[in-house]
């Protein structure tokens, strides 16, 4: 067994080290952000820190949610990106066709004008041709129009950026990453964001290079699965101890405020379900929903704030909730005050989490937009102010406190040895510790970068360490159960920590292909992401043992192991189907920026993490609920609400609206694909208003699951007794075996 954590520590260690001299290669091969941008007549078109001075006020205003930029962010607005680049090039090739000579002459040195990269390092001045500096200021006359004036259809409100000056810089900012997007990479044959996005007006189209990744990491995919199915093949029939459902038990004081947790979880919840239905329905009426305008009350950019950041917080409060709620139960102890810890820590949650939400609002509506402290971040779902940021790690690291201090009795039992226990406070340390990396940018950090660290949270903290801390809590849970003895979960842990983190870990640089990173990047990444899909390949097995061990178990455990083979479910189609949209490189040259990345994002976020988190909220609710609180008619409707609803989203709008755009993206380039012709088609609106069937089956599920949590929750905290403990199960490795039957 030492081996077996040995070579997960070697696995983690080789993992971050490639991750770290990545990053490093990043920083060093970023875009350069010129300091002046010159005409060839010595006229001067940009002056010193605009780009930069329009980056900062970009990302104030909402930044990735109003339109995206390297195809990151939002899909209704365009992409700034390709549209600056569009438009910036048929004005150059205007002007050139005016200048004589033929349209193939024309069209030719268009290609070669923004092709050729005329920036000098030693001076930081680009250079550009008569030409393209003339259309240079008619293109950030048009944006900026745009970002004063506003675009309904796109559901940008008047003034959105308020004064023209403040809306030119942020045109230099676009503009920037269109000159990234074409000029060539110093000793390459493509551009600083290899080639993306399509455009045919500057040559760009997808790299020779990028196919070769992307072949060799279907290979490899191929060879894993194959390796992984004769493994477990190859593995001897496991034999299980007699399962025993952990009888329900009146709380401990502190397990009742963390039931409280649930509650706040789901109301979170509910409001994340109505900005989703806003933000969706923007895309069919603008900033309006039936005629009621919201341009200035809740715009489009607010509402998708709201949304992805309620998505995060509410499925971070389950998991953090079922770590307070787990420490007495698995040590069969209460600290003395350990309750008031977890209820300050409550109140100090529900503070930042409306601190957070409010100061977004008003930074989106021009309040707030300079205060990096108070407002709004710019980036997707680590929009939160720098100040909310600092108190929800202060606060993370008091929960690790908390559950430390709750499990030490029971972490005296594995003195010497590492068991489940010390897992479980390893994975809890990481959850503080892999948040902070969303503290390595700010606003003024180069966009190569900070999208670097973003996907630091985005990836790791949530799809990784919070992903493991889960495993190992459900390990935890099974053994109490007599499902597993420990030495089989050990194993199992170590097996899910190599397989996850070893390909998850470098895995992170899919994320990154086209974000101004160099070459090596995307052979990385796309190799490393395929491989998160390997461990997919058995997750069948896992469904079937969930199944059939919430029937073994009874006593109320049924839903709680179905949700949890929903978990499964969801991974391999959310994460390994639709995964693979984003994966290969050549498949995500053509998909970046449109419906298509929605298409995992809603299966994998919700599919995968939040089933997870309702989850680990009916194991710890079970263990502390009445039996007559606990009424299961509604945990049926909720979890097949839940699931047909998420189905009929994703086959009746999202999937088809991603293909469809893909289609025009292949055909016309990145642009048009999200050019207001297309998201703002007939068909385009059609597949919007499709989404109406399975929102409101999933709504109904949502509320079903709601309605039985308050139920729940209000049953543990009127089910007392003067000194409430609850037992602790273990299974020694030496229990009666048993085999669950087979149907």
């Amino acid at each position: 067994m030492k081996a077996r954590w040995w070579l997960v520590l070697l696995v983690l260690l080789a993992g971050f080290g490639v991750l770290g001299l990545g990053g490093r290669q990043i920083a060093q091969n970023a875009p350069p952000i010129p300091q002046r941008v010159v005409a060839e007549d010595g006229t001067l078109l940009v002056t010193p820190g605009q780009i930069l001075e329009g980056q900062v006020s970009y990302l104030g205003h909402g930044g990735q949610h109003i339109g995206s930029i390297w195809g990151h962010g939002a899909y209704l607005a365009p992409d700034w990106t390709a549209k600056a680049l569009h438009q910036w090039a048929s004005h150059t090739l205007d002007g050139v066709k005016a200048q004589g000579g033929s349209a193939a002459d024309a069209k030719a040195g268009t290609i070669s004008i923004f092709q050729s990269n005329r920036y000098e390092y030693s001076t930081g001045t680009l250079t550009l041709g008569a030409a393209q500096a003339t259309a240079y200021l008619k293109t950030r006359g048009e944006l900026a129009k745009i970002a004063v004036e506003g675009d309904k259809g796109a559901a940008i409100p008047a003034r959105w950026i308020p004064t023209l000056r403040e809306a030119e810089r942020v045109a230099d900012f676009w503009l920037w990453t269109a000159w990234s997007a074409a000029a060539r990479r110093p000793g390459a044959n493509h551009s600083f964001t290899q080639n993306w996005p399509q455009e045919p007006l500057v040559g760009n189209s997808i790299t020779p290079i990028s196919h070769l990744w992307s072949i060799l990491s279907i290979i490899l995919l191929i060879l894993g699965v194959g390796l992984m199915i004769w493994h477990h093949a190859t593995q001897p029939a496991e034999a299980f101890p007699a399962p025993q459902a952990i009888p329900a038990a009146p709380a401990t004081p502190s397990q009742r405020w963390s039931a409280l947790y649930f509650a706040v979880a789901m109301a979170l919840f509910l409001v994340q379900i109505g900005m989703g239905v806003l933000t969706a329905h923007d895309a069919v009426e603008g900033n309006a929903l039936y005629g009621l305008d919201l341009s200035r009350i809740l715009p489009y950019a607010a509402s998708r704030t709201w949304h992805l950041q309620l998505a995060v917080f509410w499925i971070a409060t389950c998991w953090l909730a079922t770590g307070l709620y787990l420490g007495p139960k698995l040590s069969a102890k209460e600290p003395k005050g350990q309750w008031f810890g977890v209820a300050g820590l409550l109140v100090a949650l529900v503070v930042v989490v409306v601190g957070a939400l409010a100061g977004a609002h008003q930074a989106i509506l021009g309040r707030l937009s300079g205060s990096f402290m108070l407002g709004h971040q710019g980036y997707e779902y680590v929009e939160l102010g720098r100040l909310w940021q600092i108190l929800l790690t202060v606060g993370m690291v008091g929960w690790l406190v908390l559950v430390v201090r709750a499990l030490l009795p029971a972490l005296k039992g594995e003195a010497g040895r590492l068991g489940l226990l010390k897992l479980f406070v390893l994975s809890a340390i990481a959850i503080p510790l892999f948040y902070s990396a969303g503290f390595m940018y700010t606003r003024e950090t180069h966009v190569a970068l900070a999208e670097y660290w973003r996907w630091w949270v985005v990836h790791l903290w949530v799809e990784g360490f919070f992903e493991v801390f889960a495993t190992v809590a459900i390990a935890l849970l099974s053994t109490r159960m007599g499902l597993l003895r420990e030495s089989t979960a050990l194993r199992a842990v170590s097996t899910s920590m190599g397989l996850f983190l070893g390909s998850g870990i470098i895995g992170t640089f899919h994320h990154l292909y086209y974000t101004g990173s160099p070459a090596s990047i995307s052979a990385l990444g796309s190799v490393f992401s395929a491989l998160e899909i390997v461990p997919l390949t058995i997750v069948g097995f896992e469904i079937a043992m969930s199944l059939k061990a919430g029937k073994a178990i009874g006593s109320g455990y049924e839903w709680p192991f179905r949700f949890f083979a929903a978990v499964c479910f969801w991974n391999l189609i959310g994460a390994g189907v639709f995964g693979m949209l984003i994966n290969p490189p050549s498949v995500l040259y053509f998909g970046q920026g449109l419906n298509t990345t929605p298409i995992h994002s809603h299966s994998a976020l919700f599919g995968v993490y939040g089933f997870l988190a309702i989850s680990l909220m009916l194991f710890s609710l079970r263990g502390m609920t009445p039996d007559k609180a606990w009424d299961e008619k509604w945990l049926k409707v909720g979890f097949w609400g839940l699931n047909i609803g998420l189905v009929l989203m994703l086959v009746l709008s999202l999937i088809p609206s991603g293909f469809y755009q893909i289609a025009q993206s292949l055909e016309h380039g990145t642009w048009y694909a999200r050019s207001a012709e297309v998201v703002q088609s007939p068909l385009m609106r059609t597949f919007t208003w499709l989404r109406m069937p399975g929102d409101v089956i999933f709504g109904i599920g949502a509320l079903a699951v709601i309605l039985f949590t308050f139920k729940a929750v209000i049953g543990a905290w009127g089910w007392r007794t003067a000194e409430a403990t609850l037992p602790s199960r273990e299974v020694p490795d030496e229990a009666p075996a048993f085999a669950v039957a087979e149907d």
